[in-house]
């Protein structure tokens, strides 16, 4: 019997990209990424309900945005509420040991329509948590839904930017540069 390991999620997920890039994603069963990890099938179902789901953190940055959210400053406005949420998620989970990884798994999506598909309905949902955590944070509607959706196009460019960056750029400088941009597009004014 092996000794146990700690983060299977992660240890999933990494097993995951390492296959898909082997193999391709249509060729990869949920079996196989278990196997690789070295875990079962059931424990691999205890952390994702399939196997596009285990490229997509199980929900993590939309828990952490919305935490970011909630914990901002009272006195901050909806959008500074949701860049105060850019910059706590790139202190907690965009990190430099992360950054191999997400380009990795971003070239994965980028290759596969079906997981392009569910990393669009992914930002719908965190787009919809935003505006949730803005809504108890006493954010008229129009302006949670603004917020949320510019939110969401700084955490998208912010990304894209970081995962090509060099290694000592931080993702929390990268959004709040971003929401610099969008704030200052000609669109918006």
């Amino acid at each position: 019997m092996a000794r146990w390991q700690p983060d299977a999620p992660g240890r999933l997920a990494a097993a995951a990209l390492d296959l898909f890039e082997e193999q391709g994603y249509e060729s990869t069963t949920v079996i196989e990424i278990a196997q690789r990890a070295g875990l079962t099938k059931s424990t691999f179902f205890r952390y994702f309900p399939d196997k596009r789901e285990v490229l997509f953190g199980g929900g993590t940055v939309t828990d952490l945005l919305v935490e970011g959210i909630t914990s901002a400053p009272p006195t901050a406005g909806a959008l500074d509420a949701v860049a105060y949420a850019l910059d706590a998620l790139g202190r907690t989970f965009f990190t430099g040991d992360r950054r191999e990884f997400s380009g990795r798994r971003q070239a994965v999506l980028d290759a596969h329509t079906e997981l392009r598909e569910r990393e669009a309905l992914k930002r719908i949902d965190l787009t919809a948590s935003m505006i949730e955590a803005l809504g108890r944070r006493g954010v008229p509607d129009l302006d949670a839904r603004v917020a949320a959706q510019l939110g969401t196009l700084v955490w998208e460019i912010a990304h894209d930017r970081w995962i090509r960056a060099d290694r000592g750029e931080d993702f929390g400088a990268l959004a709040r540069q971003a929401l610099a941009e969008v704030r200052g597009a000609d669109a918006l004014r």
